[in-house]
């Protein structure tokens, strides 16, 4: 029997765009960091943002491995003036936010999700996971006024991985404290995921929603949905 619901958060319960290729977003953050006394040009800041990113998941053991954000940016604070850890950790996580701020085209629920969420709370538990960072995904979720909802929020960069990789569901998991068996996990992403899910021992519906890979070999959904008010529809289907 179903007794928790674990959803995904970009893609599923949140339709958010960003774009990390534009200037103009490497000019404004250039900017904010001068007013902290770090010179950089807005080429070189999107030069090293990339670079060390690639460095980080090259680095990792992980087969999935994650970025992290915030330490990127204390990266390049510490390439470029000295300062303590303290400060340049506080400055970090400022300039990682600026910089998602900017990046962002489009940050909004999917139509429904609002007026499902408080109901399916009544009868389910419910967490949510995300690829992503904490410094942003936490904040975008009170800004989308669904952080009231969830038992726990599990985020890729908290841990160096990312999904498809079992254990980032196993640690959702976790916060429902229910076995896989009694929890339906929703995304929008055949490989990561709804095939992750799976290998967690998971039921799982599919949201085909405007992002994420709808199929991946050998990998099907036990419901498939192409709207989220769809959703009572499928638990009432898989509710045994």
């Amino acid at each position: 029997m179903t007794k928790g619901i674990l959803f995904d958060l970009n893609g599923t319960l949140i339709d958010i765009l960003t774009d990390e290729y534009n200037d103009e977003l490497y000019r404004v953050t250039a900017g904010f960091l001068s007013y902290y006394g770090i010179y950089i040009t807005p080429e070189a800041l999107r030069e090293r943002y990339f670079a060390l990113n690639r460095e980080q998941r090259r680095r990792s053991p992980e087969e999935f491995p994650e970025f992290d954000a915030v330490k990127i940016f204390h990266d390049i604070i510490m390439e470029n003036i000295r300062t303590d850890e303290l400060a340049a950790g506080e400055t970090a996580v400022a300039a990682a936010r600026l910089f998602r701020a900017a990046s962002l085209r489009k940050l909004e629920t999917y139509p429904g999700v609002k007026e499902l969420l408080p109901h399916l709370k009544l009868n389910y538990r419910l967490a949510a996971v995300s690829d992503g960072q904490s410094a942003w995904a936490l904040p975008e979720l009170q800004r989308c006024q669904l952080d009231g909802f969830f038992a726990g929020v599990t985020v890729s960069g908290d841990y160096g991985f990312r999904k498809p990789d079992r254990r980032l569901f196993e640690i959702a998991l976790k916060t429902l404290q229910l076995p896989p068996e009694e929890v339906l996990f929703v995304g929008n992403d055949m490989y990561r995921d709804i095939a992750g899910a799976h290998n967690a021992g998971m039921r799982t519906v599919f949201f085909k929603s405007n992002q994420g890979d709808w199929e991946f070999r050998q990998v099907e959904a036990d419901y498939i949905i192409y709207d989220f008010n769809e959703l009572p529809r499928a638990l009432e289907f898989l509710h045994h």
